[in-house]
């Protein structure tokens, strides 16, 4: 019988690991010796910040990023189809979710592993909860384009699409390029449409708050260089 891969949510920033996890993930987490990761520096911090307390010369990290190739991506679950349980951890947040991760969880059906998703915290989920926005229908578009006339175009198509189907609209940037895309955000959409800017999530900084696009051309918020969903709602 094949091994179980957990999927084990990370913190979304420097929050006390006891505000955002359950006692049963440190638990499972203690007893795997196999984990996928992003990044083997933060994945070791991370673990250890939950109470992991195995060496790591003695157990496994696979790193994992979007430019792994399929042929290296098959090697991973060699240990669960040999009976070894796994843990596959995010960067930041949840795995599978604006995560390569979901490749791995996608093998994992092909061959026959259980998969258990750990609770943890998701920025997307947390963010359309405190927004007060459609939280019945609602559609993730990942990062828009770079180039701002693109990125314009984009932003438009999301807010049409809202408006017809009354669907909350969630993207992400890079938290470098959160200004310029808030200034085509606010240059693009109706007065009266609604933005959600959610920054922070679950720090002492955290900052959510849903205005018309009116009302943010008064004041914008402080995110430059912060993690950060906006969500769009047309009216």
């Amino acid at each position: 019988m094949p091994g179980t891969l957990y999927l084990i949510p990370t913190s979304l920033g420097k929050a006390p690991n006891t505000r955002i996890f359950p006692e049963l993930n440190a638990e499972i987490i203690q007893t795997l010796d196999y984990f996928i990761v992003e990044n083997l520096r933060s994945a070791r911090r991370f673990l250890r910040s939950v109470g992991y307390s195995k060496k790591f010369d003695e157990v496994q990290l696979f790193e994992l990023d979007k430019h792994n190739p399929g042929s290296l991506i098959k090697q991973f679950i060699v240990p669960l189809l040999e009976n070894h349980d796994m843990g596959l951890l995010s960067e930041a947040g949840v795995p599978g979710v604006a995560d390569p991760g979901s490749d791995i969880v996608q093998l994992a059906h092909q061959n026959n592993i259980k998969v258990i998703p750990l609770v943890g915290p998701s920025s997307l989920l947390l963010a359309l909860m405190a927004s007060g926005l459609n939280g019945q229908q609602f559609a993730f578009s990942g990062y828009l384009p770079i180039q701002s006339h693109q990125r314009k175009k984009a932003i438009q198509s999301l807010e049409k699409r809202s408006k017809i189907e009354n669907q909350s609209q969630l993207f992400i940037e890079t938290p470098y390029r959160n200004i310029s895309l808030l200034n085509d955000i606010l240059n693009t959409c109706q007065s009266g449409t609604l933005l959600c800017v959610a920054a922070d999530i679950t720090l002492d900084s955290e900052f959510i708050q849903t205005k018309t696009i009116k009302e943010w051309k008064a004041k914008l918020p402080d995110i430059h260089k912060k993690p950060a969903i906006f969500i769009l709602l047309a009216r």
